[in-house]
């Protein structure tokens, strides 16, 4: 009887996460970091902005980006901690510690963009 474990579910969101921090966050942080403050393109207004997050696709659209780059993060932090740090005893508190921090996370950002809209 194989042992399932739960290891490979948690490098395939780091894996996701990876990808979804590497193609859609530097175009964010590009508009809205240097673009847009620095007039280089014309920033939308923030009616415009209240209507484009009001479209279900534009939330689940955020709402992948905050997840899949928090358990990149959780998984990337996890294994600095448990290889850099050399805390290998420590491996269950880290473990709760960075996945439940992104869960958090996660939680936070489904109630952020889908209850107080």
């Amino acid at each position: 009887m194989a042992v399932k474990s739960y290891v490979a579910f948690f490098w395939g969101l780091f894996s996701a996460g990876g990808v979804a921090a590497a193609f859609l966050l530097p175009v964010h942080v590009f508009l809205f970091g240097l673009a847009f403050p620095l007039a280089w393109i014309k920033p939308p207004s923030y009616e415009s902005l209240l209507d484009l997050i009001q479209y279900p696709v534009t939330r689940l659209y955020l709402l992948v980006l905050c997840v899949l780059s928090l358990f990149h993060w959780a998984h990337r932090f996890r294994y600095a901690l448990f290889d850099g740090a050399q805390i290998k005893h420590l491996n269950d508190v880290i473990v709760v510690a960075t996945y439940g921090g992104a869960l958090v996370g996660s939680v936070f950002a489904i109630y952020l963009l889908f209850v107080t809209m």
